[in-house]
């Protein structure tokens, strides 16, 4: 199955009801929605689930990947540790844009103690239609990806 279609998707204990909240969203788009969790309240690592959605997509198993603790900020920062990821965090759709078209970023991180469900799921669309303009662009990532060695 290609990967072009499907869409990883986590978050730690904060954002379970967001993550499912997009996935429907995402499903009804037509992606195919890796949803990797987790499903109970109590308290989850966000490294954890940050690493394992960036792995999904540096394997190219998943196209991209959206992952969710409540700042979005320290899930970020473990997904980014994953060679091949570049995820921004979110909380506008025009940074959401921008990370498509300027940075290639694969991966959106949203706090969901931060912004709305409605907000959120324009955030997610801002980042899905974005297209990477190249250009210029394409040699400032390629000197972001020199960085992991």
């Amino acid at each position: 199955m290609s990967a072009s279609n499907r869409i990883v998707l986590s978050s730690d204990h904060a954002a379970i009801q967001f993550r499912q909240a997009i996935a429907a969203h995402l499903a009804a788009l037509g992606w195919v929605v890796v949803d990797i969790g987790p499903s109970s309240p109590e308290s989850t690592p966000y490294p954890r689930h940050g690493e394992a959605a960036a792995r999904l997509v540096a394997s190219g198993e998943c196209r991209f990947g959206i992952i969710l603790c409540g700042t979005g900020q320290g899930i970020m920062m473990a997904a980014n540790k994953v060679k091949g990821i570049r995820c921004g965090v979110c909380a506008d759709t025009f940074s959401a844009r921008m990370i498509r078209q300027h940075n290639d970023a694969n991966m959106l991180s949203i706090g969901a103690r931060v912004v709305g469900e409605g907000l959120a799921l324009d955030i997610v669309d801002a980042f899905l239609s974005a297209e990477f303009e190249g250009g210029r662009h394409a040699t400032r990532v390629a000197m972001i990806e020199a960085l992991e060695g």
